[in-house]
């Protein structure tokens, strides 16, 4: 069947999806999407802008600016995510009412669950609820304030990426998340149950469409990837989705998809199908290291690898709210230490807008969940000590808040443009 296993290199970026880690690719630009990601879109809710967003329309207006003014209003303009992050039960009830109460007539709103116990695993999203029963409790809030109405959840950012103490099923070792706080034994089966029960309650509301976390395309490989999503219970939710709060384009995050649906399919149609057998986008280069290939050939291989078996059914999502330029190349010469690519890098743009109409069988949607122009953290890169970031020299904002030069540099460069 000449299958390529690679699964065994499915968790050795090491990074968050929420803050986009991952490998660099070396893909193709996109060139498929922009007529069927139309500018604005009724069927997608767009939520009340960041303060911070306003406040810079008003000085760049101000400053004689107007043209940039422009692209900011037309960037907040577009349908993004609500995120919800912490709060009592009864508090992210009501906020999360409020939310689908706006939306009524004027489109279904993106819902981003991001509260589960470990979250992040203490880097710059750190937080989360402090045990499975009071996960379950907000859960249950989040619910019931979305109440009969449409919504698209986002369940956990970096939920099935970032697993306490989980072993990845094609190495040997656990993952460097090791939190002295989780039990070795019971976090990563743990994290596992808390997403199927979150699924199981969301899944109570009839308007509810509930994706998991797949990563993106540059970080787990095809097979661990749908490992982890078919033990998450996958088949009970809308589908999956990819590259929130990352930079990998549109185009290899549509094949990353597919091949990841593929597994699943030929993994729990077939039955004597094992999940480390699928194909997927690490290749050996030519010293023998497997690396992130997106190559016209490469593609198409791991395409006929998938074509003699069950057709993919599970659906996917694609976050596209900042990845019109495709990741960021640290300079070649930087110095060591960890460049952290997925941190406020600079010259990137904003990518196909939302739409609900992709083009393809099983991709649902393009959506913004990461609020273009709120910041990833205060990146150091590789200074450790802390201070200014090398690459921008200031001090980038904390995570979520308002990143003024980065938004007007999304804004800027977006494919297709503003």
């Amino acid at each position: 069947m000449g299958l390529r296993n690679i699964g065994s290199f499915a968790a050795l970026v090491v990074g968050s999806c929420v803050l986009g880690c991952g490998a660099n690719t070396n893909s193709t630009q996109d060139v498929d999407v922009t007529t069927a990601a139309a500018s604005g879109t009724p069927q997608l809710y767009t939520p009340v802008p960041n303060d911070g967003a306003k406040k810079q329309i008003a000085a760049l207006q101000s400053s004689g600016k107007a043209a940039d003014a422009d692209l900011i209003r037309k960037m907040i303009a577009a349908p993004q995510a609500v995120w919800f992050t912490q709060g009592t039960p009864a508090s992210v009830e009501q906020a999360v009412h409020v939310q689908v109460s706006r939306a009524l007539n004027q489109g279904t709103p993106t819902l981003v669950a991001y509260n589960i116990p470990f979250r992040d695993c203490a880097q710059f999203s750190a937080g989360g609820a402090t045990n499975a029963a009071d996960y379950a409790a907000w859960i249950d809030g989040f619910a019931k304030g979305i109440g009969d109405q449409p919504a698209i959840v986002i369940l956990e950012p970096d939920g099935l990426g970032i697993i306490p103490w989980f072993t990845p099923y094609f190495s040997g070792g656990p993952e460097w998340c090791q939190p002295a706080e989780a039990d070795p034994a019971t976090a990563a089966a743990d994290r596992f149950a808390m997403i199927k029960a979150a699924l199981a309650r969301l899944n109570q509301q009839p308007g509810v469409k509930v994706y998991l976390d797949a990563t993106h395309a540059s970080w787990l490989g095809v097979g661990e990837s749908a490992h982890r999503l078919m033990l998450a219970g996958v088949e009970q939710a809308a589908g999956f989705f990819l590259n929130v709060s990352n930079y990998q384009n549109t185009t290899n995050s549509t094949h990353y998809g597919n091949w990841i649906s593929s597994c699943i399919a030929y993994t729990t149609v077939l039955g004597w199908w094992d999940a480390s057998w699928c194909s997927g986008q690490y290749a050996p280069d030519a010293n023998g290291v497997y690396v992130v290939n997106y190559t016209d050939a490469h593609v198409q291989a791991v395409y006929n690898d998938f074509s003699w078996g069950p057709a993919a059914t599970t659906h996917f999502v694609i976050d596209t709210s900042r990845n019109g330029q495709g990741p960021w190349t640290p300079p070649a010469d930087h110095p060591a230490g960890d460049a952290q690519d997925w941190c406020n890098p600079p010259a990137r743009g904003l990518g196909p807008r939302p739409t609900l109409t992709t083009g393809h069988a099983n991709l649902d949607a393009y959506l913004w969940v990461k609020i273009p122009g709120e910041s990833d953290g205060a990146c150091n890169r590789w200074n450790p000590s802390g201070g200014i970031d090398p690459v921008r020299g200031v001090m980038d904002p904390a995570a979520g808040l308002w990143f003024g030069d980065a938004a007007l540099e999304l804004a800027r460069n977006a494919v297709p443009a503003l």
